[in-house]
């Protein structure tokens, strides 16, 4: 057993081990499926990414959260694990108890709440937090967890100026040793799968973010 294991275990985490991508996929195929996955990028018979574009491709698996683990710590590295669907990216070497703190925060992020149904509708925006659903114009959009507590964060402070740091703290839960652009590739990805909606959300230069007041505004 690794020292890694060994420490997830000790925190009360149940594991599983897969020492190549092919037996990382094959375990995916069984119930029940993990609540989260640690995945290293550097895997001997396939890249890390594709592993989790795999992931997200999958309608049984795409809602798991993926903390990704390399030791490549340049921000374009950052930035492609992010826009292949990670909901976190921990570069090496990091401190064992680091790791656990963050994979905590992830799986908090990942639960549902306990509140009742809300639904709420912005323009040709629907969104059922319970249901973890959104449609645009009555077309289902597929969103991760963090894009959904993301888009979620920007809909109950609407017309409010949300800075980087501040969406860094609230939606990743926790101060983490990443740069503000980790908040740009997420919007900028929300953007995309919200495609009309996407206009929303505007870029206060400067500053950070803001959800329109009024769908008007947007021109949707």
């Amino acid at each position: 057993m690794g020292i890694l294991e060994y420490n997830l275990q000790r925190e009360g985490f149940k594991t599983l081990t897969a020492q190549t991508g092919k037996e990382a996929l094959a375990f995916l195929d069984r119930d029940p499926r993990p609540d989260l996955i640690l995945l290293d990028l550097m895997l001997p018979d396939m890249a890390g990414t594709e592993i989790c574009r795999a992931i997200r491709r999958d309608d049984r698996n795409r809602k798991i959260p993926v903390v990704m683990l390399t030791a490549k710590g340049e921000e374009i590295d950052r930035v492609v694990g992010f826009e292949v669907g990670a909901d976190d990216y921990i570069v090496k070497p990091f401190s064992v108890r680091e790791l656990v703190l963050r994979v905590k925060a992830v799986m908090r992020r990942a639960l549902p709440d306990d509140e009742p149904t809300k639904s709420f509708t912005f323009g040709c925006l629907r969104l059922d937090t319970d249901g973890h659903r959104v449609w645009v114009d009555d077309s289902d959009i597929d969103l991760t967890a963090l894009e959904f507590r993301l888009l979620t964060t920007f809909l109950s402070r609407k017309g409010r100026v949300q800075t980087r740091e501040k969406l860094l703290d609230d939606v990743w839960g926790y101060q983490a040793d990443v740069t503000t652009r980790t908040v740009d590739t997420h919007v900028k990805r929300l953007r995309q799968k919200l495609g009309p909606a996407g206009d929303y959300v505007e870029t206060v230069r400067g500053v950070g973010y803001r959800f329109r007041d009024r769908p008007d505004e947007a021109g949707v």
